[in-house]
C-alpha cells in the first residue's frame, strides 16, 4: 500500500496537475463567462501588442533619426521596446500583488491606447518615438503579471490546464494572426486617414479590450492587499527569490520555461540560417516560425481538451526530447514539407513543456505570491528571451549552423532530463 501511495504522488512530476474534474476541457470554460471575458480581452491586447510593433516598425521612414544611429534605428526601436521588461518585469508583479487585478489590467489597456493616441500629434523625432514606445513596453510589465494572477481567481483548480492551454495557443495564434494581418489594418487605416488613421486603430484594439474586461466579476482576498506606504520594492523582489528558492518544484518549472524561450529565441535566429538549406529566400523565415506557432497551437488544443488522459504522463520530458530530435533532424533534410513539419513537431513539444508548467506554477503558488512570482517569470523569460538573440548568430557564424544544431540538440535533451530527475528528486524528499 505504501508503494501506491509513494508512486502517486510521484504522479506529480510527470503531470503536474490535478486530474480534470467530469465538466473538463474547453466546455467548461466556454460556460465560465468572466473567464471569457478576459481570455476574449487578452486576445484583443495581444493583436495590439503585435499590430503596434508593425506599426513602430513602419513610422522610422518618417522620423528624424538620431545622429550616428541612421543605419542602427531598428535595432535602437527594439531595445527600447525590450528593456522595460527586464528592468520592470518584477517590479509590476509587485505592485500586482497590492492592488486588484481588473484595475490594473483595465487601466493598462486605456494608458496603452492614450499613449499610442498622442503619437501623430507629437514631433516626429526618433527620440520621442522611443520615449512612446518605452512607456507602452513599460505599461505592460503591469498588465501582464496581473492577467496570469488573475486567472486561478476565475477557473477552478482542476481546469487550470485548460485554461492554460487556451490562454498559451491564442498567445501563439496571436503572434502569427497579428502579425500577418497588422501591415494590411494599418494600409487600410491610412486610407481612410493618412494623418492619424493608423495610431486610432492600435489605440481603439487597447480600448476594446479594456471595454470587454469590465463586466469580469471575482473576488481577491482582502488580506493580501497591503497599505501602499508598507511596498517596498527590492524588499519583496528579495522575498520572492527566498519564496521560489524554498518552492524548488516552482524553480524548477520557472527554469523549464525558460529554457523553453531560450529555444524559440536562438530559432529565430536561425530560421534565416535554415531558409538557405530548404531553399526558401531570407525573408521567408517566417514559414518556420509560422509552422512552430501551428504545432503550438495543436499541442495547446489537445492538452486543453484531453489533458486529464494524458494524467501521471512525463509530457515535460517528452517535449524536451520532441525538440532535442527536432534540431538534429534538420541536419539529415533538404526538403521543405520535412523542414516545415519538424517545425509543427517542435511546437508540439514546446506546448508539452509550456502547459503543464505553466500551469504548476499557477496551482503552487499562493494568492498573495502570484503577482511578485509571475513578475520575476515574466522578468526572467525576457532574459532568457535576449541573450540568445545576442548570440546566436555569432555561433553559428564561426561554428556553423549544423554544429550550432547538434549542439543545442544535446543541450536540450540534457536539460530535460535534469529537470525531470530533478523534480523527483524534490517530491522524493517532500514524501
Amino acid at each position: 500500500m505504501g508503494v501506491r501511495n509513494r508512486d502517486k504522488e510521484l504522479g506529480i512530476i510527470m503531470f503536474p496537475t490535478e486530474p480534470a474534474a467530469v465538466n473538463n476541457g474547453f466546455i467548461a470554460l466556454i460556460k465560465n463567462r468572466n473567464f471569457m471575458l478576459l481570455w476574449i480581452g487578452q486576445v484583443v491586447s495581444q493583436l495590439a501588442d503585435k499590430v503596434l510593433l508593425v506599426l513602430l516598425i513602419g513610422l522610422l521612414e518618417t522620423y528624424k533619426p538620431i545622429p550616428g544611429l541612421n543605419n542602427s534605428m531598428y535595432s535602437t526601436l527594439m531595445i527600447a521596446f525590450t528593456i522595460p521588461a527586464i528592468l520592470f518585469g518584477s517590479a509590476g508583479g509587485i505592485f500586482v500583488d497590492r492592488f486588484p487585478k481588473k484595475p490594473i489590467m483595465i487601466g493598462s489597456d486605456i494608458v496603452r491606447g492614450m499613449l499610442t493616441l498622442l503619437i501623430p500629434f507629437l514631433p516626429r523625432e526618433f527620440l520621442i518615438l522611443l520615449i512612446i514606445s518605452f512607456a507602452i513596453s513599460t505599461v505592460t510589465q503591469f498588465f501582464a503579471p496581473a492577467e496570469q494572477a488573475a486567472i486561478p481567481l476565475l477557473v477552478r483548480h482542476e481546469c487550470l490546464m485548460a485554461a492554460n492551454a487556451l490562454f498559451s495557443s491564442t498567445m501563439m495564434g496571436a503572434v502569427i494572426i497579428g502579425f500577418a494581418i497588422g501591415e494590411p489594418i494599418l494600409s487600410w487605416a491610412k486610407n481612410l486617414n493618412p494623418d492619424w488613421g493608423q495610431e486610432i486603430t492600435v489605440a481603439g484594439l487597447y480600448l476594446v479590450s479594456a471595454a470587454i474586461m469590465q463586466p469580469i466579476k471575482f473576488t481577491e482576498p482582502k488580506h493580501i492587499f497591503k497599505s501602499h506606504s508598507q511596498i517596498k520594492p527590492w524588499a519583496e523582489f528579495k522575498e520572492s527569490l527566498r519564496y521560489l528558492k524554498k518552492n524548488r518544484l516552482v524553480l524548477n518549472a520557472m527554469f523549464q520555461l525558460m529554457v523553453l524561450y531560450c529555444v524559440f529565441a536562438a530559432l529565430m535566429v536561425l530560421t534565416t540560417g535554415l531558409t538557405d538549406k530548404f531553399g526558401l529566400e531570407k525573408k521567408q523565415f517566417g514559414f518556420f516560425l509560422a509552422a512552430a506557432g501551428i504545432g503550438m497551437l495543436l499541442g495547446a488544443g489537445i492538452l486543453g481538451h484531453w489533458g486529464d488522459k494524458f494524467h501521471h504522463k512525463p509530457l515535460p520530458l517528452i517535449g524536451f526530447l520532441v525538440m532535442a530530435f527536432v534540431l538534429a533532424v534538420f541536419n539529415f533534410s533538404n526538403e521543405l514539407v520535412i523542414g516545415l513539419g519538424m517545425s509543427a513537431l517542435l511546437g508540439v513539444g514546446a506546448s508539452l513543456i509550456g502547459v503543464p508548467m505553466q500551469t504548476l506554477i499557477q496551482q503552487q503558488t499562493p494568492p498573495e505570491m502570484r503577482g511578485k512570482v509571475f513578475g520575476f517569470q515574466n522578468h526572467a523569460v525576457n532574459i532568457a528571451l535576449s541573450a540568445p538573440l545576442a548570440i546566436t548568430g555569432l555561433l553559428t557564424d564561426y561554428l556553423g549552423l549544423q554544429t550550432v544544431l547538434i549542439a543545442m540538440s544535446i543541450v536540450i535533451a540534457v536539460v530535460g532530463i535534469w529537470t525531470w530527475k530533478n523534480t523527483r528528486r524534490v517530491l522524493e524528499d517532500a514524501i
